[in-house]
């Protein structure tokens, strides 16, 4: 068991790690400060992202920058109706030259992968990256191959647009650690990213960048963040409001123990971040909307209400009661 002090000097490393991500990104990327900070939970907790929101708050360029501070393989899938599963994990050509045939990898095989518009890709190809994403490898003619360290998945959709989508089903948006909500940036940060475009900024040239940390480090800092101290009164608040999602009478279904584990992972991530090698309520409130909004199903009264999966969480956590710590 780990002491105190090398605990503590864990944590201070785990900050300062993501504090060198957050500055290289921000050479690029002028607000969004939520959705970064999420993003990185994720890496650091090697769960898979998915991001809502309308085009042109900076998603793609977002991923694409932070797969750069990394120094970390990135790949991109542009999610179409005639996308089909060898697109994404590879197939097998034959090869007329050799007279044999080989694999060609697919894209999948990337440290970074971002899944742009997934809900436009059919059942098929949807089903064969997240299981790509659950089982942390692929088989292609019969042979597995595993995925590279650290592999995560961020998937963007739409939610305003509903033509020429397939929406993805409840228990495969399980497969994703959080799901982050873009919102419009405030007028001063659009103005800021205007007035950079007008000074000649182009984002498609990232060449400025420099890599904050290398994929060694994130697979380093992905095993510290488990060192970050839970205790008993923790998870048991944490059991508490998963639970209550599950007997509130607005919602249909509610979040499985995966949610559960998926609060305590983002909560030592979190609590990391802000430099503390225990967890506290407070690092685990932030988290709750993130880990159970896609995990919940409301009743359709409740949908023809006007109630949003966010409406009720907010009402459960408020409910339950919290912790005290020593």
């Amino acid at each position: 068991m780990q002491d105190a002090r090398e605990l503590n000097e864990i944590v201070a490393r785990e900050s300062a790690f993501i504090d060198r991500i957050e500055s290289e990104v921000g050479k690029v990327i002028v607000g969004q400060t939520y959705m970064i900070e999420r993003i990185l939970i994720g890496l650091l907790t090697g769960g898979h992202v998915l991001l809502e929101g309308v085009p042109g708050l900076a998603k793609t360029l977002t991923v694409r920058t932070l797969c750069e501070a990394i120094s970390a393989k990135f790949a991109r899938v542009q999610f179409t109706p005639d996308l089909l599963p060898a697109d994404v994990i590879g197939t097998v050509i034959y090869n007329q030259q050799k007279g044999e045939f080989t694999s060609k990898l697919g894209p999948i095989f990337a440290n970074l992968v971002l899944a742009d518009e997934i809900n436009r890709a059919p059942a098929k190809t949807q089903s064969a990256l997240l299981e790509a994403m659950q089982d942390r490898q692929v088989t292609v003619d019969g042979t597995s191959r595993p995925l590279p360290s650290p592999f995560v998945v961020v998937a963007t959709q739409n939610p305003v647009e509903s033509q020429g989508t397939y929406p993805l089903p409840e228990a495969q948006l399980d497969r994703f650690l959080v799901k982050l909500t873009v919102e419009d940036p405030p007028r001063d940060v659009e103005q800021t990213i205007v007035r950079r475009h007008a000074d000649g900024f182009d984002p498609s040239d990232l060449s400025a960048l420099q890599a904050a940390v290398s994929p060694a480090e994130i697979a380093e800092m992905q095993a510290h963040a488990q060192s970050v101290r839970c205790d008993d009164a923790i998870i048991a608040y944490i059991v508490d409001v998963v639970r209550r999602t599950r007997d509130d009478r607005a919602i249909e279904l509610g979040a499985s123990p995966r949610a559960s584990i998926a609060l305590m992972k983002t909560a030592q991530v979190f609590a990391a971040s802000q430099g503390r090698a225990f967890v506290t309520p407070d690092d685990v409130k932030p988290m709750f909307a993130p880990v159970l909004r896609h995990r919940v199903m409301l009743h359709p009264d409740a949908q023809l209400q006007g109630v949003t999966p966010d409406d009720r969480i907010l009402e459960i956590v408020r409910a339950a009661p919290v912790p005290r710590m020593a």
